[in-house]
Formats: C-alpha cells, sequence, structure tokens
C-alpha cells in the first residue's frame, strides 16, 4: 500500500533531480564517516515518508463489527446478504487478511440475489484472479473445468416481463370494434390484428380501444413515428407469435425505440434480449449500452456491462467506457445494475485506485459511490476513501468534508485524515489535542498513537511509536522512525537492530528499501546487494526513494562495489545461508543465479519455497509459473504444475501430474511431489507406508543435499508418526550431517517422545544458535521446558514475531489457570486487537462463557464464524452460548 497511497511528504520537485549513478560514486567516501558536510546527504538517504492514510474500513473494534454482521447474516433477507458480505471483505481488507477478503467475495457472489450482483462479483473475483489464468488451463487439461467467473448469460437469468394487457373486444357506440387495423407508413400498408396490437401497451390499448379518434378508424398512419414498414411487420409478428424472430440489428435497435416510446414492455423485454445475445466485443457493448441506457433496457444494459467489467483494468483506458460508467446518474446506473450501484462503484473504484489513485478516473468512480450509498456504513467507507484520494490530489477542503461526513458517520479512523490537514494547515497543537481526545474517547489502536506522534517532537514523539508498536506491531512506520533516528545519531547496530525487528516476521519492502539504504551508508555493499535483490525478487519492477528510481538501476550501480561470484560459489553461498535459515540471503543468490547459465526452472522453484516460508503467496505462485516457464524437459515441467495444483488447493490433480512425470522418469522432485500431495490429503493411516516408500524412491534418484536434506526431514516426520522412532532419528541424524538444520526440531520431538526432556531442550537451543529466523524455534523449545522456562521462551517468541498466537494463548491459559480471568482475557484481546484468528477468538469467547459473560462470548463466536464458518467445534461452541443468550 506504500505505493498506493503514498505520504505526503513525496517531494515531486526532486522526481528529476536525483542522479544515483552520480551520488553513489561521489557520496560514499561520505556517508561512512558521517561528517558534518553530508548530514544532508545522509539526511535524504534514511529519509522515512509519512505513513499513509489508508482508504479503508478501519473500525475501532472489528471483532463487534464482524459479529454484527454474522448477526445480521443470520436473519436478513436474502437480497441484503451479498451487500453484508461486500461490507465483511471490507473489513477483512483493512486487516490485511488477503484469504478472507477473496472468502468474503465468493460469499458475495454465491449469495448474489440479482444477475447484476452474480456478474459484479463474478468479475471482481476474476479480477482477483489476475495471472491465475494458467491454473485453469492446467485444472482443465485434467479434465476439471474452472471457468466458474466467466461470462454468463444475461437473459436467461433476467425474469422476462410478464406484464400482458387485456385482449377483449369492447363495444363502443353500440358496434363490437373492429378487428384489424391498417397501418400506413409511407406508401406502404401493414395489416394488424387490432386486439393483438392493443395488447402490447396501455397506449395502444387507448389508441385502438378508448376515446381516441383512431379507435374509429380502420386506417392509422404511423409514417411520423420512426418505425418502418419491416419494423412494423415484425412487431405484428411479434404480437401473433410472441417472438421476434430473425431480426437483424439495425432493425431491432428501431423496434426497440419504437417499444419505448409506447411503453410495450414485453416487445421491448424481447427486443433488449436478442441484441444483448449479440454483444460480442467492447465496440458492440459501447455501442448498445447507449441504446440500453436511452431506451431503459436492463437485459440489454447488463450485458454491455459484464463486457467492461471482464475487460477490467484494460478497459479503463477506453474513454467511450469511463464516460459510461462515470456520466451514469441516478436512472442510468439503476438499468444497469438495478440496486447493486453500490457494489459496483466500490469494485470500479478498486480497480482504479490500484491503477492510479489520483487519477480524475478513481475520483470520478468514488463520488458515484458517495451517490450510491444507502446505509450509514457504505456512506462512511464511501466518504472515507474519497476523503483519501482529495488529499493525495490536494483538494485539502473537500477532502475535510468528506473526512468530516466519514467520522460523522462512525468511522473514527477519518479522523487520522482530519488532523493530517490540519497539520498541513498549520494546526499542529490541534491535531495533537483532537487525537488525545481520541484516544482517551475510545480504546486505543496503535494507529491513533502512530498518528499522534507526527504532531510532537522529541522523547514524546519516541514513547507514542514505543506505544503504538505495543497495540500494534504490525505497523512498519514505527520501527522506520525509530531506526532511522538511531541511523542519524551514528548508532549503526542499534538502527539495523531496530529494523531487522520487524524484518523478522513481516517482509515489508519499504523496511528492506531502508535496511538497503543504512548498509549504503556504512559502505557494506554485499549487505545493500542481497537486500536490493531481495527487494527485486518480491517485486520486480519496485522503485525506491520515494518512486524516483528503479530498484533494478541502484542494483546495477551496487554491483559495480561487490565481488563476483562464480557459480560455485554461489551454490556454496547457498548452502550457507539455507542451511542458518536466512531466507532473504538465499533469495538474494538465488536472485544472482538466475543471471547464469545454470538452469532457471530449479532456481525459481527454490525461489518459490523461499517465498513461502517468508509468508510470501502471490511472489511464490509467480516464481512457481516461471519455474514451469523454464523447465528443461516434460517431466520437470509436470513436477511444477504439479506443484502450483498442489499450493492451489487442487491436492488430487497434483498428484496426478507427479504420476505423470514419474511416467516419463524417475525423478527426486517428482517422487518428493506425490509423497507430500499423498501425507497432506489421505486420512487413511495406511497411506503412511505408501509416503514412506515414495520418499525412499525419492532419495534413490540424483538431487542436491538442500533438498534431500528436506526429504530425510520428512521421511522422519513420517517414522515419528507411525512410532517408528529409531528410523526417524536416523533421518533426522542423516539430515543433519548434510546441513539440513531444521532437522534439529524432529529429532527434539523424538527424544521427547522417548521421555528425554532435557535432550529435546538441548536439540531445540543448537537450532536456535545456528538459525537467523529463529521464532518458531523458541516456541517449539518452549514444549520441552518448566514453566517459568517456558514463559521465557514464549515472551522471546512474542518479541521475535508479535504474529504468532500460541504464545498469547499459553499465557492466557496459565493466567486463567491462577484464576485472573481479566487479565487471561486481556493478553488475548491485545493480540486480537491487531489479528482476527480463529484460535485466539475461539478461547476468548470460551473464557466469556466461563465468567458468565453472556453477550462477550457470543459476540466472540460470531466474530470467529466470520473468520471460518465451518469451525465444527466454534459451532458448537456458538450454538450452547447462543441458546443462554438473554
Amino acid at each position: 500500500m506504500k505505493n498506493l497511497f503514498p505520504s505526503e511528504s513525496c517531494k515531486e520537485t526532486q522526481l528529476n533531480a536525483f542522479n544515483p549513478q552520480s551520488w553513489l560514486q561521489v557520496e560514499r567516501g561520505k556517508l561512512s564517516k558521517f561528517s558534518s558536510q553530508s548530514s544532508s546527504s545522509i539526511e535524504s538517504l534514511i529519509k522515512v515518508p509519512e505513513p499513509p492514510i489508508l482508504p479503508f474500513f478501519k473500525p475501532v473494534d472489528y471483532v463487534e463489527v464482524l459479529a454484527q454482521i454474522h448477526e445480521e447474516l443470520e436473519s436478513c433477507p436474502p437480497q441484503e446478504r451479498s451487500n453484508l458480505y461486500l461490507l465483511q471483505f471490507q473489513v477483512f481488507r483493512g486487516l490485511g487478511e488477503v484469504k478472507l477478503m477473496r472468502r468474503s467475495l465468493r460469499s458475495a457472489w454465491q449469495r448474489a440475489s440479482t444477475v447484476q450482483e452474480k456478474l459484479i462479483f463474478g468479475a471482481w473475483l476474476k479480477y482477483e484472479k489476475q495471472g491465475e489464468e494458467l491454473i485453469a488451463d492446467l485444472l482443465a487439461s485434467c479434465g476439471k473445468c474452472a471457468q466458474e467467473f466467466g461470462p454468463i448469460d444475461i437473459a436467461s437469468q433476467l425474469p422476462a416481463d410478464s406484464n400482458t394487457s387485456s385482449n377483449e373486444a369492447v363495444v363502443m357506440n353500440g358496434n363490437e370494434i373492429l378487428k384489424t387495423v391498417i397501418f400506413r407508413i409511407g406508401d406502404e400498408k401493414i395489416v394488424c390484428d387490432r386486439q393483438k396490437i392493443a395488447g402490447l401497451s396501455a397506449p395502444f390499448h387507448a389508441m385502438l380501444n378508448g376515446c381516441f379518434t383512431e379507435s374509429l378508424q380502420e386506417d392509422i398512419d404511423l409514417s411520423e413515428n420512426n418505425i418502418s414498414p419491416s419494423g412494423m411487420r415484425a412487431i405484428h409478428e411479434f404480437c401473433m407469435t410472441g417472438s421476434l424472430g430473425e431480426v437483424p440489428p439495425d432493425l431491432l435497435l428501431e423496434i426497440l425505440i419504437f417499444g419505448n416510446k409506447f411503453c410495450c414492455e414485453r416487445l421491448k423485454d424481447a427486443c433488449g434480449r436478442k441484441l444483448a445475445s449479440l454483444v460480442s466485443s467492447r465496440d458492440d457493448a459501447v455501442e448498445l449500452m447507449d441504446y440500453a441506457l436511452e431506451e431503459n433496457s436492463p437485459v440489454l444494459a447488463a450485458s454491455c456491462l459484464q463486457v467492461f467489467l471482464h475487460e477490467l483494468p484494460d478497459c479503463l483506458n477506453d474513454n467511450r467506457v469511463l464516460e459510461i460508467l462515470s456520466d451514469a446518474n441516478r436512472q442510468q446506473r439503476s438499468i444497469m445494475v438495478g440496486p447493486a450501484s453500490f457494489s459496483l462503484y466500490c469494485f470500479l473504484s478498486e480497480v482504479a485506485m490500484a491503477l492510479d489513485p489520483r487519477s480524475d478516473t478513481t475520483a470520478c468512480f468514488l463520488e458515484r459511490l458517495v451517490e450510491s450509498a444507502e446505509s450509514s456504513r457504505q456512506r462512511l467507507l464511501a466518504c472515507h476513501q474519497l476523503g483519501c484520494v482529495r488529499l493525495l490530489r490536494k483538494e485539502y477542503d473537500e477532502a475535510e468534508q468528506l473526512f468530516e461526513a466519514a467520522l460523522k458517520a462512525g468511522h473514527v479512523y477519518s479522523v487520522a485524515g482530519l488532523v493530517r490537514l490540519g497539520y498541513l494547515k498549520g494546526h499542529k497543537l490541534w491535531s495533537y489535542d483532537k487525537l488525545s481526545s481520541v484516544i482517551s474517547s475510545f480504546t486505543p489502536l496503535g494507529w491513533m498513537y502512530q498518528e499522534r506522534s507526527l504532531y510532537c517532537e522529541g522523547d514524546k514523539r519516541w514513547e507514542d511509536l514505543e506505544k503504538a508498536t505495543e497495540l500494534d506491531p504490525t505497523l512498519t512506520y514505527p520501527y522506520m522512525y525509530r531506526a532511522a533516528s538511531l541511523m542519524r545519531k551514528q548508532n549503526v547496530q542499534a538502527a539495523l537492530a531496530e529494523i531487522n525487528q520487524v524484518l523478522g516476521f513481516k517482509l515489508a519492502l519499504e523496511c528492506l528499501e531502508l535496511r538497503f539504504c543504512f548498509y549504503l551508508a556504512v559502505e557494506n555493499y554485499e549487505a545493500a546487494f542481497c537486500d536490493v535483490q531481495a527487494i527485486l525478487t518480491l517485486s520486480p519492477d519496485y522503485r525506491m526513494f520515494e518512486g524516483r528510481v528503479a530498484a533494478s538501476q541502484l542494483r546495477m550501480l551496487v554491483r559495480e562495489h561487490v565481488e563476483s561470484w562464480t557459480t560455485a560459489d554461489c551454490w556454496l553461498q547457498l548452502y550457507d545461508r539455507w542451511s542458518s535459515v536466512d531466507d532473504i540471503g538465499s533469495l538474494s543468490v538465488i536472485y544472482q543465479m538466475l543471471e547464469s547459465d545454470a538452469a532457471k526452472g530449479v532456481l525459481y522453484f527454490r525461489q518459490s519455497l523461499l517465498l513461502l516460508r517468508l509468508n510470501c503467496p502471490e511472489a511464490a505462485m509467480r516464481s512457481l509459473q516461471l519455474a514451469r516457464q523454464h523447465a528443461s524437459n516434460e517431466h520437470e515441467r509436470l513436477v511444477y504444475e504439479g506443484w502450483i495444483l498442489y499450493d492451489t488447493g487442487h491436492c488430487e490433480e497434483g498428484l496426478r501430474k507427479a504420476e505423470e512425470s514419474i511416467g516419463l522418469k524417475r525423478s527426486f522432485e517428482a517422487f518428493f511431489l506425490k509423497a507430500y500431495a499423498l501425507a497432506d490429503s489421505s486420512q487413511d493411516p495406511s497411506c503412511s507406508s505408501t509416503v514412506v516408500s515414495l520418499l525412499e524412491d525419492a532419495l534413490k534418484c540424483p538431487s542436491d543435499r538442500l533438498r534431500k536434506g528436506q526429504a530425510l526431514n520428512n521421511l522422519g516426520s513420517v517414522y515419528v508418526d507411525c512410532g517408528k522412532l529409531e528410523l526417524a532419528a536416523d533421518c533426522y541424524i542423516n539430515a543433519l550431517k548434510i546441513r539440513h538444520t531444521r532437522a534439529h526440531q524432529g529429532l527434539a520431538r523424538v527424544h521427547f517422545l522417548k521421555n528425554d526432556k532435557t535432550a529435546a531442550y538441548l536439540e531445540m537451543t543448537k537450532l536456535i544458535e545456528k538459525a537467523r529466523n529463529n521464532a518458531s524455534a523458541y516456541e517449539k523449545r518452549s514444549e520441552y521446558c518448566e514453566r517459568e522456562l517456558t514463559k521465557a521462551d514464549l515472551e522471546m517468541v512474542t518479541r521475535l514475531d508479535p504474529l504468532r498466537v500460541y504464545p498469547y494463548r499459553y499465557r492466557a491459559a496459565v493466567l486463567m489457570d491462577s484464576h485472573k480471568e481479566k487479565e487471561a482475557i486481556a493478553e488475548l484481546s491485545r493480540a486480537i486487537a491487531f489479528k482476527a484468528d480463529l484460535h485466539l477468538l475461539h478461547l476468548r469467547a470460551a473464557f466469556h462463557e466461563h465468567i458468565g459473560d453472556v453477550l462477550g462470548a457470543l459476540r466472540d463466536c460470531r466474530a470467529a464464524l466470520s473468520v471460518d464458518p465451518n469451525h465444527q467445534e466454534m459451532l458448537e461452541l456458538h450454538s450452547r452460548v447462543n441458546s443462554h443468550e438473554p
């Protein structure tokens, strides 16, 4: 989000003044000495931009909001469900929970009550899955269809207009009305059944059967009504058969206009459906959308809209499409999407913000979003998002009004936008006091202290940032500010320790960039080179120094200052870093190796494994797809395809790819994939012997020590599960002999199962000493020691990686055992404040139930079921608690 919503401190005037080549050559000698002459260079080098105001829904108590949504979903009418799931999506978006966001979107799509909602959420899910087209192709190659978000047949899903008029003959002036009518159009006469035509609409019925002159006439002139003879014949055919038959498009448009003029709803509907079936391109959609909106044809409008939505984001470069979507008034929006206008502009503004949050298009879509908001929750989201965009565009008065409207509607986070505007207008003390008031009025959150820190100096700022980290350790700005401050004071080690603390659990690009700058400042070019290569692995197009220079360009400059490695050097470096569980270092080495003539498929595959370990699933999938693209042969390609399918939840298809690969050639990776997928997917205990056999087959095939160590480790785990502890120990020891450091954890488990807790503790200590990233090792070691040492280890885990939830649960359970119920609930609450975790919510719900707080328990149950609607224990607890609700 740093690049999506940059802070106001970005210096646009420096865009053309930054010359990294001359800077690197001229300034590097000064930077290492921290001389007074280079202070401005250091200042610009390690500058930390202010945190952006994020365009997200960030309620003060997201648990309460999720619980409210869940409760409403239980009892609301079907037509309201999609909007509630969209709101749930926005809550998860504010929490950064990507998987939960996508699941909420899917739920909105599944519960759509109108075809327009179905096409909006289907297109949104398709947009979210950009880059995953390969997965659909692979599934198709396995005989499985994955086109669930493809175009839908609008006409078949929108109900046909059933309005009918009476065709009964009436008596006028004592005579039966005429049975036929002749319409003259120019020189031609079209004979029609009078009552069939009268049945088209109320106006025709009044004309032919009412008090008008035409009711007494057999011959009526329609020459001035913009209908051709062939058009009138087609209309008569429709009256007689209920179908338009084979009518050319231009004639259909003529009939549509005529039908709308005379309020012939059935005719107009049939015409719109015919035209909808002809929409096959963007040009068609643009041309026909004008007619659909002008002539009030929802089925045609929806079909045209579907084309636009399925071509996002590309179609936003088409001014014709932009004009249609941006200029649509309330009535036209109703024709296009019925009651789903808010959902539509939520989606469109999301796409536009991703392209350029400052653009006129983004602002225009958000204006339509504000207009479409019906509930207070929709209004606060729309106003806040538009306020963020106005702030970026320096439209400060409009931004202020919008933030005030969002705050008034209940979105407390919008106060961050108001105080930022106050500061820009020179009201720094007012901004500080405003946030102080918010902190004292609500349960304090990390962002409140982070924002207030911008409006004070010295110790006060430092204290606020410490408090921000305590309340929400996922915020990166406090770490970056403290690290930069320490660096300015020439306290290099403390600065690096501070930035390393956040990088230990959150691989944020802006933090890697800052550390890169630190290393440049002290002329540690090897470390700087490592970090910039890691950055490029995560984001190949990343731009540094507030977007002024490409990271790839800086890499080329720094490269001149580091020693070149041979292929052999690279492999040695990779073994060292992999063995010391230095994942960022390993990423850097692999990035460098990819420049050589080495087999790229294997390297991209290794890269994907590291990225998964670093919790970067999107980058990992990109690397896996590159591995497939660069596979040196068919059997290798099949393995990578198998992993792609497995990692996206298609285990059976992944297994099939592994078997195909083995059929072509017995290889380590094919056997390993098959064993891994089988062990994960099968519930049958007897499959353990098959997994053992597959891993043994893998170990017989050629491979390097890195992968063989992993196979031995996995084999050891299977033996442990089967109770074969001696065989497991042999596997782990052999893995350690080839420097698979993580095998210490497996060996510790064997010691523990042999009732040798001390040996298990010592084994985990060895892993802690060797591993660069060792929070998980401390957590595992805590299981093998007495309570005081356990508490110490788990405190260390929380310091190293505050996102790991087990330590909070353990401490809370200990407090609960000691009858310190309030403290136990508080321990869970401090983690829940920044992490929507099912297990934390489940345990807190159980604690609330235990102390008789039924409403608190019910709230946590509902929020937890928003995170995982199918969790059986949670469903049971919810049912039990719900039965006790007053």
